[in-house]
């Protein structure tokens, strides 16, 4: 019973003594292993007389069991404390504040197109789209636009050469997305109500133009429409964009090729303490320009001008962007500075609706 006493004092010391996994399984494997000093006592079992397997046996299985015990409790203190260890190092106060994620914005030429298609969406127009490269007869001979007339001069027009073909006219770079109510006309025929939006080229840079841009242009075409139409029209566009009560707009004589009447439009406004306030004062300002399509620009799009008329619009996106929120300078749009994004976007889920309000 003496050598019991002492296995167990030698092993529950050095149990109590590891510091790590490694000399804890050591301790185990040092009394319980099959070549263990406990075992090796069972072993001798034996040997024993039956008195003294009846006396030993019981006292190396308790020692057994005391040891293993030991064991576990010595893991579980390690295990513990390695956590604790790990857990200090990786310290974090959970009840600190999320940091914000990144996110990116809505460019305003984006959202103000998104605004504008909700708004003609709720009056029934549909949006067209056309190519940004387009042929010179859809740009310009489509539209009434003779050869002789400005706009075609290179001052004004980015034209794209095709190599080996000296004969036909090059595509350009579109000047306006009018082409797109051509090819509207021609693909759906009448009656037809469109808006198309997107990207358009001219040669001009300064603080209010620059050599790309966007516009949108307006086209409806019935057996009865009228310059009254295009004005209800305009005048609703207008109320539900600058979200205003009341709108009032005044029409000038003007020419488009395209058009005939043609009008600019302006809108009365005033600009108190540098703010743009729509609807109110005694300026006007010129925002699009407007008219009855042409017969030849019908004709062109396959529509018999004997029994179909229609009306169109021309606006620059950009400028709406500007004056309804606040933006100075056009050329901030192009130059993809984050600052200004941050400033002037708008958040991912701001979706424009009129139900809602189009800039909640």
């Amino acid at each position: 019973m003496d050598d019991i006493e002492e296995l167990r004092a030698k092993h529950l010391a050095a149990v109590a003594a590891a510091r790590d996994a490694e000399a804890l399984e050591a301790a185990r494997i040092a009394a319980l292993g099959k070549k263990g000093e406990i075992s090796l006592k069972m072993r001798e079992l034996g040997r024993m007389s039956p008195e003294e397997r009846k006396s030993a046996g019981p006292a190396l299985n308790a020692l057994k069991d005391e040891i293993d015990a030991a064991v576990r409790a010595r893991r579980a203190e390690i295990e513990d404390a390695a956590l604790e260890e790990r857990l200090e190092a990786e310290w974090i106060d959970v009840t600190l504040p999320a940091r914000p994620r990144p996110s990116g914005t809505i460019h305003p030429v984006s959202q103000v197109m998104d605004e504008l298609t909700a708004i003609f969406a709720d009056m029934g127009f549909a949006v067209a789209e056309g190519p940004q490269v387009e042929t010179d007869w859809h740009n310009f001979d489509a539209l009434n636009i003779p050869p002789e007339h400005p706009a075609r001069q290179e001052h004004d027009t980015f034209f794209m050469a095709r190599a080996g073909d000296d004969e036909r006219p090059p595509h350009v770079l579109r000047t306006h997305t009018s082409p797109v109510q051509i090819r509207a006309m021609q693909q759906q025929g009448a009656p037809l109500r469109v808006i198309a939006p997107g990207r358009v080229y001219r040669m001009d840079m300064d603080q209010t133009h620059t050599p790309m841009f966007h516009q949108v242009e307006g086209l409806a075409v019935g057996r009865d429409i009228s310059m009254a139409n295009l004005k209800w029209t305009l005048e609703e566009f207008c109320r539900a964009f600058f979200e205003v009560e009341t709108v009032e707009l005044r029409f000038r004589a003007s020419h488009f090729p395209f058009t005939e009447p043609s009008a600019e439009v302006d809108i009365r406004c005033s600009w108190a303490d540098g703010q743009l306030r729509i609807g109110e004062g005694d300026d006007w300002m010129e925002i699009l320009g407007s008219g009855m399509v042409h017969p030849r620009v019908l004709r062109a799009g396959g529509i018999d001008p004997d029994q179909w008329q229609g009306f169109a619009f021309g606006i620059g996106i950009d400028r709406l962007a500007m004056l309804k929120y606040g933006i100075p300078d056009l050329r901030a749009f192009f130059e993809s500075d984050l600052r200004w994004l941050r400033h002037y976007g708008f958040a991912a889920l701001d979706i424009p609706e009129l139900a809602g309000g189009l800039s909640r």
